[in-house]
């Protein structure tokens, strides 16, 4: 059930990428990213009374420690994005974002199987060659740093989710959010950007808002039944679903190197999915 959930999380996580990329062509990055998660904070609301959870400190601590990483890491993620090489860019963030969790959960003393260990360096890889675009010209050093520490920054949001206690339920979620919001709409307000949306792309914001916030609830759902170290590899296969609905929605042909990155992507969810026990 783990591998499942876990799968179904990064398939929702590239579906609410792929609207929020669709959003960002519209509106200012700054209006998609605060009004999806008002979106979003809204869906776990209307979810906590029907997947109830004991509310407490420490699980509203860690929830706004992780919504505090994951809103650092979105914002140098764009920052990223704007000065450096996408093809650099993108891989490195998602690959750092899900090798942070490996380590932290070996470290922990998670012990996976050798199978399951064959797959993660897989999926790894598997991101590496999903994320190739076709951008040309080299990287500075300045943006690969960026894209390490917004990679970090995501990681972190995996593994301080972790950390909240498993009887709280969504209630770590609603502590990121709120904290994710708040973080965002503060730079807007500082940097005096606008929060209203472009014309025809409010539903599109609001869609991409409540799928990052049901792939939220399935990374939980995964990491409580599961090893961190194999979850949040799993859940760092969700550029090979915003790759596979921009060629069949948007018809953006594939690379080589892409569709050998989607099947190495498979391989690894078989792997993971076998070395599991039971």
């Amino acid at each position: 059930m783990t591998v499942i959930l876990a799968t179904a999380c990064a398939m929702v996580y590239g579906t609410a990428d792929f609207f929020g990329g669709l959003a960002t062509r519209r509106s200012q990055v700054f209006s998609v990213v605060v009004l999806s998660q008002l979106a979003g904070l809204a869906l776990i609301l209307v979810l906590l009374p029907l997947l109830p959870g004991a509310v407490s400190g420490a699980a509203l601590a860690w929830g706004l420690a992780a919504g505090l990483s994951g809103a650092v890491g979105m914002v140098l993620f764009y920052r990223a994005l704007a000065t450096g090489v996408m093809s650099v860019v993108a891989p490195t963030t998602a690959v750092t974002s899900a090798a942070l969790p490996v380590l932290f959960g070996l470290a922990a003393g998670e012990r996976p199987e050798f199978w399951a260990l064959v797959g993660v360096a897989l999926a790894l890889g598997s991101v590496l060659l999903v994320s190739q675009e076709r951008s040309g010209g080299g990287a500075s050093l300045a943006s690969v740093l960026t894209s390490l520490a917004a990679g970090a920054g995501f990681g972190g949001f995996f593994i301080l989710l972790s950390m909240a206690p498993h009887e709280a339920g969504l209630w770590p979620l609603v502590g990121a959010r709120l904290c994710s919001v708040g973080t965002v709409a503060l730079l807007a307000l500082v940097t005096r950007r606008t929060l209203r949306p472009g014309a025809g792309s409010l539903h599109i914001i609001v869609a991409a808002g409540v799928l990052d916030m049901a792939a939220n609830v399935l990374y939980l759902m995964a990491q409580q039944g599961g090893l961190l170290s194999l979850v949040a590899v799993l859940v760092s296969l969700y550029p090979a679903s915003t790759l596979l609905l921009a060629r069949r929605v948007l018809g953006e042909r594939l690379r080589a190197i892409q569709v050998t990155g989607v099947a190495c992507a498979l391989g690894a969810v078989a792997l993971i999915a076998v070395a599991q026990p039971g």
